[in-house]
Formats: structure tokens, sequence, C-alpha cells
């Protein structure tokens, strides 16, 4: 029987979204990491854009952490694989701590993994104190650590915001309010670490910065239980999955590319924006992210829209998500008006909003079993193909997300988080 295994470990938290969570978990990352320590990072809930951050930050895999779409026994078998191997593990929180069902503070209960709130101290001084100690106090049972003052105005702010600190409540230091170290956004969030040219050094930035602010001991380290989870067989052995990954296809957990692998399958990827024909596969994987920024190369590379197109035709199996369901669509237009005409696998057509149209945890009885993932996009889709079924919310959001079925092509705006079911995960792919 696997022995428990232990590890220092932080969860960031924050009061509400937009506290600076991402930039001060990839600054402790960026700063143990330079330290010369191994450092895992993971996420709570669905989000492919921080991990990539963190990922750069940390130089490791950001794999996502969630009681609900993961589960707490792969959550908790990710987490003992990393106690093996790391010197740190950082656990970034969604959306407030509290928020949710589950929320970043039951995991964090379920893991006994200590709390550090991040606070946006901006425009505030002595009220710093109330609010960590709201966050400590809110819930019993809550393992809390202490508190990070984020967008700090000076040395002054900094010593108001730690004085206003009850002497169990530890200062992690702060950062300073500074155009250096935000992380730009668009709207589905933050813009793609590969597209920003000076994130090392805004990473690097910092992490100087609290390293300056404050100590950088290790917090105390976490006993992980060894996971009790039978063996995958391999019911993918020698089948070779397309999966596209470029600019315009990059929302993909890295959890689903293991466990295709696990399953035995092959990945070979390839660029819809930049190859002209795919490889030699037998099953297809279209991810989410951003075909509407780069309509006019998709819309001229005709000759891949033609080998999916036959690919589709010979009956094999294609499945395509959000972004990647958009591709497949006649036409699809962005939120400035410009129109592509695109792949025509799926009849109708979509339009980029201003707004956010759809943000849910989503659950589908699929006929190969039951598949857990999540939707958010800001698109509005026009088909008149019935859908095969549709999702359902487990926090009971008006959320049902059409899946759609033609052939083996299946599409849905849903994400789906393929280890929540192997089994329909390989059914779904398998020739």
């Amino acid at each position: 029987m696997p022995q428990a295994r232990q590890c220092p470990a932080l969860l960031i938290a924050a009061p509400a979204s937009g506290q600076g969570k991402t930039t001060v978990t990839a600054a402790l990352a960026r700063l143990h990491a330079r330290q010369g320590r191994k450092v895992r990072v993971f996420k709570v809930g669905p989000d492919f854009l921080d991990p990539m951050i963190l990922a750069r930050a940390s130089g490791a895999q950001v794999y996502q952490l969630d009681l609900w779409m993961v589960g707490e026994a792969q959550s908790r078998r990710l987490l003992w694989e990393a106690a093996g191997e790391a010197d740190l593990i950082l656990i970034e929180g969604v959306m407030g701590l509290f928020d949710g069902t589950p929320s970043a503070a039951d995991l964090a209960r379920t893991f006994d993994v200590p709390v550090l709130g991040v606070i946006n101290g901006q425009a505030m001084a002595q009220t710093f104190g109330a609010l960590a100690v709201g966050l400590a106090t809110y819930q019993p049972g809550l393992p809390f650590s202490g508190v990070l003052g984020n967008r700090v105005g000076s040395q002054r702010h900094s010593d108001l915001l730690r004085e206003s600190l009850p002497d169990w409540i530890r200062w992690y230091g702060a950062l300073p309010r500074s155009a250096d170290l935000e992380l730009p956004s668009r709207h589905l969030g933050l813009v793609q670490a590969d597209e920003l040219a000076d994130l090392d050094a805004r990473l690097d930035a910092a992490a100087d910065a609290l390293a300056a602010s404050s100590a950088v001991d290790l917090p105390p380290p976490v006993a992980f239980a060894a996971p009790d989870e039978p063996g995958l067989s391999q019911p993918l052995a020698g089948v070779r999955i397309g999966v596209a990954r470029d600019s315009a296809f990059a929302f993909l957990y890295q959890a689903n590319l293991d466990l295709l692998r696990e399953l035995g399958a092959e990945l070979e990827f390839f660029s819809p924006l930049h190859d002209e024909h795919l490889p030699e596969v037998d099953s297809l994987y279209l991810p989410g992210g951003y075909p509407e920024l780069h309509l006019p190369q998709l819309e001229n590379n005709r000759a891949m829209a033609q080998a999916i197109r036959a690919h589709h035709t010979d009956g094999k199996p294609l499945l395509a998500e959000c972004g990647g369901m958009l591709y497949l669509l006649d036409h699809l237009t962005d939120a400035n008006g410009l129109c592509g005409q695109l792949l025509g696998l799926l009849p109708g057509r979509a339009t980029l909003q201003k707004r956010l149209a759809a943000l849910a945890l989503q659950e589908v009885e699929l006929p190969e079993g039951p598949l857990r993932g999540h939707t958010f996009h800001h698109s509005l889709l026009d088909t008149e193909v019935e859908p095969a079924l549709r999702g359902t919310c487990p926090n009971a959001k008006p959320v049902a997300e059409a899946v759609f079925r033609l052939g083996r092509l299946t599409a849905s705006y849903i994400h789906f988080y393929l280890p929540s079911n192997p089994a329909a995960a390989a059914a779904i792919f398998r020739p």
C-alpha cells in the first residue's frame, strides 16, 4: 500500500475575482523556482489561460483540482504524485474563497492545505485586517495561514496593512500597484502566455517585489494521503489521435492528453492555422481556443479544411469543443463584424458578443457514459441541427449546452474533462 507523502503547500485565494490571485501565485512560483526548488502548481476549477502563465512561472505542467469536475479521488492522486517530486505545492483558487459549490475553501478543508488570502489593498488601510479576519474565521475548520497585500501604493501603505493584522495571521508580503506586474486580459481571460513577449520579465519583477517585502520561507509541510485507484486498461492501444494545437486551438487540459496516452493512444499534434495536411490519424480532437482571432488564416487554409472534411466523410471519430466546434460551422463572425467561412461540417453560424454568453459546470449523459466539464463562451450559435442531448449544471444554473452528433462527429460548447470517465473518453475516440 503506498504511503502518505509530505510537502509544503499553500492554496492562494481571495475575497473575489480580480484581486490578483494569478499574479501572486505566479510570483511565488517564480520566486521559489529561482531558488532552485521544484514547484508544482495546480488550478482550482476549469481554466485554460491561468495554467499557461503558471506553467511558465514554475517550469512544470499545471493540472486542475476540483471536487466535482476532477473528483476528490483524482485530486488526491494528483496532489500525492506532486508531493513525491516537489519542494513546494501551490494551488490557485477560483473566484472568491467561499464562492461556488464546491468552493476553493471546500478543497482546502478536504486536503488540509493552508490558505493564503490575496487582498487588493488599494484604497484601504486598517479595513484590510478586518477582511483578513473574516476570510480566516467565516467558516469553521478552514486551515488559514495568512494574507498578502496586492496593488499596494507605497512602503507606508504596506506597513499600515501589515499592522492591521492580528498576530495569528501571517503576513506574506505585498506587491506594488504597477503596470509592469499586471497580466493583460481579453474577452475570455488572460492573454495566452506565448503571446506575451515580456512575460518572463513581468514574472521576475513580481518575484523580486515579493522577495523585497517579506521573508520567503517555505510554509509547513502538508500530509497527502496515498490514492486508492485501480489501473487503467488500454482500449486505445494503437489508435492515433490528431490533436489541433496552435494559437487558435489551445484550450486543452493536460490531464486529457495524459489520459489518452494512458489509454494507449498515440497523439499527433497539428496546426489548422499553419499545416496543409493532417497527420496519418484514426481520430481527431479539435479543442477550444480563439478561432475568432484568426478567421482569415483559417478560411484561407483550404487544404486543411478539405482534409478535415474528408476525415469526417470517411466516418472517423472527431471531437470538437467550443472553439473547435465554431471551426466546424459554415460561418463565424467576430465581435467587430468580420465574418469567416469555415468548414461547413456543422450547418450554422455563430457570432461573438461583447458580453459573456454562458459560464457553468456541465455534465452530459452520453451513450458512451457520463462526462463532466464546463462551458465558457462569448459567442451565440445559430443552427437548425437538433441537439442529440444537452448538459446539466450541478449548481442549478439555467445552462444546458447542446451536444451535436453527426455520424462520428461530437461537437459542443462544453470543454470535457476526459478523466471524469475514461471509458467514455475511449469510446468517443475509438475507431
